[in-house]
Order: C-alpha cells, then sequence, then structure tokens
C-alpha cells in the first residue's frame, strides 16, 4: 500500500491504493438500471439551471487544491439526491445485482484508527503521514470497522468504503448518474452566492452544529463516525449534509487547470464536501468550494456519493 493522496494540510481526507495493488477477487458485475422506480433509487429534488460563481480564493482555500480562481460557471437543470446514498439503499443495489465492491475484492479498505478493537488485523503498516489511517482486512460497506462490525444500526447512515467505480455502478443501476463536480457545487451552496458554508459565512459552534465534522483535537480525542444521512438542517435546496459526514465522490477527473476540458485524463477522481474527520487544526474541506481526489478503485470509512439525473 501507499501513503495517502499528498494534499496540502489534507492526507486525512483520503487514503489511496497504490497502482500495485491487485484485487483478490473477479471483475465487478454492475447489475441492470433499476426499472422498478423503488425506494431504493432515493428521493430527488429538480434544481433549475444557472450561471453561478464557482471557487474560492479567500485564506481559507488550501493550497494545490485548485479551488481557485472565483469563476462564472453554467450548469444546465438536474436533479440530485437529497441525501447520500444511504446503507439500505445500497443494500438493495447488492440484493438486486450481486455486485461485489472494490473494497471486498481487494479484501481491505482504510478505518479510522479509533475505531479498531485489538483482534482487527491490519493490511499493512500505517502510513507514516496520516497514523490514524489503517488498512484493515475485511473492512467493506457491510462491515465498516472490518470482521464483527455490521450496519445494522446504520441502515439510514451514509454507504461508506465504496470507490468510484462502485458509485458509478450504482448509479447506472439506478438509472441516474453521478455529479458533476460544477453540479455538485452548484447545488451544496443551496442559491447563496459566494457563501463559505451551505448555510452562510461562520461556522457554529459546537451545540449548534450544521454539519458533521470532528468536534475536539484531532485526531486524539473527539466525536467521529458518520450520523445519519438526513441529520441538521438541509440547505436552501432541501440537500442534507452536503459538507461534513462523508467525502462525495464526483463525475470528474481531477485538475487544477479548469481552462482546460472539463474531464481531462487523469488518475484520479475529484470528491467534495469534507468528512467527519475534517477539523479546521488539520483539514477544513468542508466548505463548498473546498476539493480533492482521489484514484477511483480506493476506499475509505469516510467516503461516499449521492447521485445526480438529467430533468
Amino acid at each position: 500500500m501507499r501513503e495517502p493522496v499528498a494534499t496540502q494540510g489534507g492526507a486525512c481526507c483520503a487514503a489511496a491504493r497504490a497502482p500495485t495493488d491487485q484485487p483478490l477477487l473477479g471483475l465487478r458485475a454492475p447489475g441492470p438500471p433499476d426499472r422498478r422506480g423503488s425506494a431504493s433509487s432515493g428521493r430527488m429534488i429538480r434544481i433549475a439551471g444557472d450561471t453561478f460563481l464557482m471557487g474560492n480564493d479567500d485564506d481559507q482555500a488550501n493550497p494545490g487544491d485548485g479551488e481557485g480562481p472565483v469563476r462564472s460557471v453554467t450548469v444546465a437543470p438536474f436533479r440530485m439526491d437529497v441525501t447520500a446514498v444511504t446503507n439500505a439503499r445500497f443494500a438493495a443495489f447488492v440484493r438486486a445485482t450481486g455486485y461485489v465492491t472494490d473494497a471486498e475484492r481487494y479484501g481491505w479498505s482504510y478505518v479510522f484508527f479509533a475505531f479498531l478493537t485489538a483482534h482487527i488485523a491490519t493490511a499493512g503498516p500505517a502510513p507514516a503521514a496520516t497514523p490514524w489511517w489503517r488498512g484493515v482486512q475485511g473492512a467493506c460497506w457491510r462491515a465498516p470497522e472490518g470482521p464483527g462490525s455490521t450496519i445494522s444500526a446504520r441502515r439510514n447512515h451514509p454507504v461508506v468504503h465504496v470507490s468510484w467505480f462502485d458509485a458509478a455502478l450504482y448509479a447506472q443501476w439506478a438509472g441516474k448518474r453521478l455529479p458533476t463536480e460544477a453540479e455538485w457545487e452548484y447545488a451544496a451552496r443551496g442559491g447563496l452566492v459566494g457563501a463559505r458554508y451551505p448555510w452562510g459565512e461562520d461556522l457554529p459552534p459546537e451545540g449548534r452544529g450544521r454539519c458533521n465534522i470532528w468536534r475536539g483535537t484531532f485526531p486524539t480525542s473527539g466525536s467521529g463516525g458518520t450520523v445519519p444521512a438526513d441529520a441538521f438542517r438541509p440547505n436552501g435546496y432541501g440537500l442534507y449534509n452536503v459538507v461534513g459526514n462523508v467525502w462525495e465522490w464526483c463525475a470528474d477527473w481531477w485538475t487544477t487547470a479548469h481552462a482546460a476540458a472539463e474531464n481531462p485524463d487523469g488518475d484520479a477522481r475529484v470528491m467534495r464536501g469534507g468528512s467527519y474527520l475534517c477539523h479546521d487544526s488539520y483539514c477544513n474541506r468542508y466548505r463548498v468550494a473546498a476539493r480533492t481526489r482521489n484514484p477511483p478503485d480506493s476506499s475509505s470509512g469516510n467516503l461516499g456519493f449521492r447521485c445526480a439525473a438529467d430533468v
């Protein structure tokens, strides 16, 4: 295994598989599209297209992330999932198709160290730069902390340990797609112009939170882990937890050359929104303009997704 993607102040965000890692199982099986229109597909909201100011140039931006420059971007009307895809919805996909995720194919995924018990076997040493990540054998969407853990009490929590490929194939099955990065940011802003967060400029103090981020001293003390996908108040478009809780995959290939093609060739996909591990002292990527990336077959316990669809 290699260390997590090295981004300034943000290696807590995303742990990456090495190109030399080999899956233990065979090819993915995406399954047919879901034509039933069932609850497993999740509720969506129609968002009118418009031109908006995308990006961030203020002192909160992380160097090298390509948050800026602020630029005018136009998006067509689209629909967006009200919440991140939940464990219950992902389980319906797996039951219907027999799909095997990348974490299951490789036999391991990254888990935050504080969630582990003594008997858990790791798949390698902790990354030197981010010792809070452990590659855990048997960790996957249905066993988020490894063998012995379950999602039985977390059916309404976002599914985690899903790669970009897993997310894209779920979206295909559900008759949807992953959002573009521009769609994601436009939706996350909830109609606010230039605001730092989906609700405005300021982060509410602890006790009046609007998002699930690390509360305490990262990474040694404090709270962590996912909360229900519809926790906290929604933004102005009615979307829940667009920042905090779990990172969300976008359709785009990673680039910081925003004048280039929308999806240039690359080796990493864009992730948006931050997660329960974000903290001002290390990674403040729970802002609507913040961004990072990961190879598309990578997975971790703070990485999920929500879907979009054409109108």
